[in-house]
């Protein structure tokens, strides 16, 4: 059964920033799909679908290494 987490990324600027964070995120085992909506210059949403659940860790991980930061819960940016 998929499964579809939610969450928010700040610095991403264009779309070539979109392709990196897609690549380090379906890097994941599991994932099927990753969607963004870019939001340049404000934290984007991206959505995250996968064949079970994913750490928090492992979606700060992939970001991360992509050079960007996740949105943390309850921010007011």
């Amino acid at each position: 059964m998929s499964q579809t987490t939610t969450f928010s990324v700040d610095g991403m600027t264009c779309h070539h920033c979109v392709h990196h964070v897609t690549e380090e995120l379906t890097a994941i085992p599991g994932v099927t799909d990753v969607t963004i909506d870019l939001q340049a210059g404000a934290s984007s949403p991206v959505t995250v679908v996968s064949d079970g659940p994913l750490t928090d860790e492992a979606i700060a991980a992939a970001i991360e290494e992509a050079g960007y930061a996740v949105t943390p819960r309850g921010s007011l940016l």
